[in-house]
């Protein structure tokens, strides 16, 4: 991306998420002002990608997600047991190989999906309305949100983003636009991640379990709601804590001060080009980190290859604003420091641990265990 481009804001949820350049930028057609037809050039160098493109992604991206959330919570078909008075799962033995299975409820594997669904598109659906509105409020063309689809991981989605023109946002307006998306996105996630604790319980791991490792926020809320952890125990994974987790990892995985992440703009505007330092070290350190962490034998580390070659061929600097002379004043700037410190409670290196579980507990999030179907 050259620097007279802006780049695209919104969250980015995995590592490897496809990020698209900007709005081409107004024609600089020699037609004087008044030509009718500088007009409409104009303005076709300016349009957006089509409206029923954001509706057919958005609709393939809710498809997605209830596809992935029906797979992550599938429930099984439970009985009385006369003994107990208990729920228990329905097992039934193949008479050949004599292997257990249980016998799945689609109705309620369908509904845990669509509630995963719902929960996790308001979420993302929140933090690409803050970048829109005020791109709106600033009158910076911008597209509506582009919703990016992906079936096949646990996920659902990997995210959004929006289509901005470069050269029209200054240090001011882009810096609201890209606080916005994730301060939005959090005063849905958090209150996710709250219902789903208050609606879930806790359990002692079986050795070899796999799960979500919880950020540090995710901790305080289960030691506030519940009590705090002890080794060896989880809190269970539920829907809608899932689509809280989700959108805690999103945001503090867009809040990384570098390049064209939400981070890497409100740094920018935070300190202008001596960002780009900062920036250039951090994407160094990580790669570090990664190799170094894949070297020692922790191949899930592996799955930030992807992101880390899509950030360098994007570039770690960011462009010039409009003008970066603009000042923030002394509340935008405690506000972008304290956004950024959310990274140190809501980010994890490793979002999902595999068996067998760390030496010492970090609180992560129970997978539901997988049934046969």
């Amino acid at each position: 991306m050259t620097d007279e481009q802006q780049p695209p804001i919104g969250p980015m949820s995995l590592p490897g998420e496809s990020l698209v350049a900007a709005l081409p930028s107004q024609s600089s057609s020699s037609a004087s002002p008044e030509d009718p037809a500088s007009h409409r050039h104009s303005a076709a160098t300016r349009r957006p990608p089509r409206r029923r493109t954001a509706v057919i992604l958005f609709l393939i991206t809710c498809a997605s997600t209830i596809y992935a959330g029906t797979g992550q919570f599938v429930a099984p078909k439970t009985t009385i047991n006369p003994a107990t008075g208990k729920a228990e799962p329905i097992i039934v033995v193949e008479p050949e190989t004599q292997q257990k299975s249980m016998v799945v409820d689609w109705r309620r594997s369908l509904l845990n999906g669509l509630t995963y669904a719902i929960a996790v598109m308001v979420m993302l659906a929140a933090h690409e309305a803050g970048h829109y509105l005020q791109a709106v409020r600033y009158r910076v063309p911008a597209s509506l949100p582009l919703f990016i689809p992906m079936p096949i991981g646990p996920l659902g989605t990997m995210g959004a983003v929006i289509f901005q023109q470069p050269g029209v946002a200054d240090r001011k307006s882009l810096f609201d636009i890209a606080i916005s998306g994730p301060l939005a996105g959090l005063a849905v996630a958090l209150p996710l991640n709250w219902w789903g604790i208050q609606h879930s319980e806790i359990l002692t791991m079986k050795p070899g379990s796999e799960g979500w490792t919880n950020p540090r926020l995710v901790e305080w809320m289960i030691g506030w709601i519940h009590r705090p952890l002890l080794p060896g125990e989880d809190i269970l994974l539920n829907p809608i804590l899932f689509a809280g987790w989700v959108g805690i990892f999103i945001t503090a995985l867009n809040l990384v001060p570098i390049g064209q992440l939400d981070g890497g703009h409100i740094l920018f505007c935070l300190l202008g080009r001596k960002a780009h330092w900062i920036a250039r070290y951090l994407y160094l350190g990580f790669v570090g980190f990664v190799v170094l962490k894949v070297i020692q034998g922790h191949a899930e580390y592996s799955a930030w290859t992807l992101m880390l070659i899509l950030v360098w061929f994007m570039g770690t600097e960011h462009p010039p604003t409009a003008n970066d002379d603009v000042p923030l004043g002394p509340v935008r700037i405690v506000l972008g420091w304290l956004t950024l410190a959310f990274i140190l409670v809501g980010f994890v290196p490793s979002p999902q641990y595999v068996s067998p579980a760390p030496e010492k507990q970090k609180a992560p999030i129970h997978q539901a265990p997988e049934l046969a179907r």
